[in-house]
């Protein structure tokens, strides 16, 4: 139980480390809680990957394809 509490924690740490890296590049409104949904998003269908792959797919996130994601969430009203 604590080996997840703390894995939880780390992935939220990268997830914030990734929108700190948007913020540098001028989306200063993204969270790390945006990240992950935008992540997270694809194992919904796939199921839970292994770890290495989650941590990849959080530091290897581009911008466009981040933009991509909230933009077909609002459109489709599920994330504002």
């Amino acid at each position: 139980m604590e080996d997840e509490a703390n894995l939880d924690e780390v992935i939220a740490q990268l997830c914030n480390s990734k929108a700190e890296e948007f913020h540098l590049i001028g989306y200063e409104h993204v969270t790390g809680l945006d990240v992950w949904e935008c992540v997270s998003d694809k194992y919904k269908k796939a199921g839970a990957p292994g770890l290495h792959q989650v941590v990849n797919d959080i530091l290897s996130l581009k911008a466009t394809a981040f933009m991509n994601f909230m933009t077909l969430s609002a459109y489709r009203g599920t994330h504002f």
